[in-house]
């Protein structure tokens, strides 16, 4: 039998007269604060709107507060994954992302090393976009440009040790090429 609008607004106005306050004092024990107990009853009772009335019926009761500790399970679960952040640590803590000065020399110490990549050799500057920009093993540059894996190692260093040394006369201590392997 499928229920009509009318008779469904009228098992849920009934049920949410009869279990609201209980529901909230039981979700409030579990969780111990009025607010988040007010929002786990509410999804309880949205839960009981969309729910087929039919597995309800008769067994209103445990229902809803089967679906109101998990809920409130839920709920503890969640926060309990949440680190609860001391206000007064904010005014401590610097922002991850860099300054807009420091952002300026980044880029300017960016363009300078691409610049000196500019004037390697073309098989240095090959080897080395592959390494530094697509992140590839010497053995995979080795198999995509047809060099031995000893001549991608020679040629990645020989590079790198001449933009370190262009790059050093101009801008000493901007520019760190980590090691790479």
């Amino acid at each position: 039998m499928i229920e009509s609008q009318e008779t469904a607004a009228q098992r849920i106005a009934d049920a949410l007269a009869r279990y609201e306050g209980p529901l909230l004092r039981y979700a409030r024990g579990l969780l111990g604060d009025l607010e988040r107990a007010r929002d786990v009853v509410q999804e309880t009772f949205l839960q009981l709107c969309r729910a087929d009335p039919a597995p309800v019926d008769g067994h209103l009761a445990p229902w809803l507060f089967t679906v109101c500790r998990h809920r409130a399970v839920d709920v503890q679960r969640k926060e309990g994954r949440l680190q609860p952040l001391d206000p007064s640590a904010l005014d401590e803590q610097p922002s991850p992302e860099p300054t807009p000065a420091r952002r300026l020399e980044g880029e300017d110490a960016l363009r300078e090393v691409l610049d000196v990549l500019g004037t390697l050799p073309p098989s240095q500057q090959e080897v080395l976009r592959l390494k530094l920009q697509e992140h590839l093993s010497y053995q995979q540059i080795s198999a995509v440009t047809g060099l031995s894996v000893s001549h991608v190692g020679v040629l990645i260093h020989n590079g790198l040790k001449s933009v370190r040394a262009r790059c050093a006369g101009t801008r000493p201590g901007v520019v760190s090429l980590r090691r790479v392997r």
